[in-house]
């Protein structure tokens, strides 16, 4: 039996995937072996989540997959098939930005920016989980999310005013 050359077999290391992102459902065919983060920024567009060690150290890749943070650099696209992601791009709504997005600029919870979209995207699993109890378990929570430029201090005052907390 020979091939159709019109439609050839497909790559046995392929899989057809519907990823759910921001609300919007997207129909991929990928390597079984990519990641979300690369399937979020090469295949969607989806720039904000950025790529940092590509190790799982920094924390510049964490998205919400079904409201719990994972890091996207060590997560497989595939994995995810079924479930709710959500990048830095889907907080905003109506045109506004996510109080989180809005308390960081006041705040000045960033200096370069890299790492920002990851430290947002942790800040609003820590609010979902009700994790605000004092600075240090909040410093403990965004452990995983690193910022070389030290804006430490900005980014617990922003998770608290978004908390309705005064500084502890």
């Amino acid at each position: 039996m020979s091939q159709d050359p019109h439609h050839p077999p497909p790559d046995p290391g392929t899989v057809r995937l519907t990823l759910s992102v921001n609300g919007a459902e997207h129909e991929l065919r990928l390597d079984s072996r990519v990641t979300l983060l690369d399937a979020l920024r090469d295949e969607l567009g989806l720039y904000g989540t950025k790529k940092g060690c590509d190790q799982g150290a920094c924390g510049a890749c964490t998205v919400l997959v079904d409201d719990r943070r994972v890091l996207s650099c060590l997560t497989l696209a595939a994995q995810c098939e079924g479930r709710q992601v959500s990048t830095i791009e889907g907080l905003s709504a109506d045109g506004r930005l996510h109080p989180l997005q809005e308390a960081f600029l006041r705040h000045d919870g960033f200096q370069c920016g890299y790492c920002t979209p990851g430290q947002i995207m942790s800040a609003v699993a820590l609010l979902r989980e009700g994790r605000t109890g004092t600075d240090d378990e909040i410093r403990e929570f965004m452990s995983g999310n690193i910022c070389r430029c030290g804006a430490y201090p900005n980014i617990v005052a922003a998770i608290r005013e978004v908390a309705g907390e005064g500084a502890r």
